[in-house]
């Protein structure tokens, strides 16, 4: 019944691989159809080179499991909540890639050096808060979930398709599983340049607002002009 769905769903979860974003069987990827009101995740510890397209796990948006054999991904409760909570994003893709988590375990949010992340985000990619204790012992996927929310109370996801959860790791989403598994990977490398302009100039400054404005809004704005134009 839900075969495309669980199929793009696999697919981009190999993405994590090809791109070089996980290690083992760390990370997920998930879609969802708002028609149907299902989303279809990874397993939960399954190898990547093991499953197949069958193997993804279709829940509601409640979280009970309609279709599939297997566990979910343990991290569900943090996609359906932001599914809930972002309505205009329809896929979501989590890993442990390097430079990205290095950034989040230290908790800080990255500037905008330079004109590749601008492309992006008009502007840092936002970091949550740490969970307090209380978070961590009852609900912690949930509750990670939430933060990222509460940090994304005055901006739109569709503008900044990332987030650093402290001390854990990065979450990007888009509108499809592929385009959020894209997100981060551009991330990744955003990370790791960001990384190499403080190690080369410590000193190093956020680019000034009117180049961010002009990059991101070249792309993402009501005039953009980057790429080909649709044929009507």
């Amino acid at each position: 019944m839900y075969e495309e769905l669980k199929k793009r769903v696999y697919e981009a979860n190999l993405k994590l691989v090809e791109y070089g974003l996980v290690i083992l069987t760390f990370g997920n990827v998930s879609e969802v159809d708002r028609e149907k009101g299902v989303m279809a995740i990874k397993p939960s510890g399954v190898a990547y080179d093991q499953m197949t397209a069958a193997d993804m796990v279709v829940l509601d948006l409640n979280g009970r499991q309609v279709e599939g054999r297997l566990q979910p991904s343990s991290d569900t409760p943090t996609h359906l909540y932001i599914y809930t909570s972002f309505p205009t994003i329809c896929g979501l893709a989590h890993a442990h890639s390097d430079y990205a988590t290095a950034f989040a375990q230290a908790g800080e949010e990255i500037p905008c050096y330079g004109t590749t992340q601008a492309d992006l985000f008009p502007g840092h990619i936002p970091a949550t808060r740490g969970l307090k204790e209380s978070e961590v012992l009852d609900d912690y996927e949930l509750n990670t979930g939430k933060v990222i929310v509460e940090r994304f109370q005055h901006l739109d996801p569709l503008h900044y398709p990332a987030c650093l959860v402290t001390g854990h790791g990065p979450f990007a989403w888009g509108k499809s599983a592929r385009e959020a598994v894209d997100n981060l990977l551009a991330l990744e490398k955003i990370a790791k340049m960001a990384l190499l302009t403080r190690l080369i100039n410590p000193e190093a400054k956020s680019l000034k607002e009117y180049l961010i404005k002009k990059h991101f809004e070249r792309k993402h704005g009501p005039k953009a002009y980057y790429g080909q134009r649709k044929e009507r």
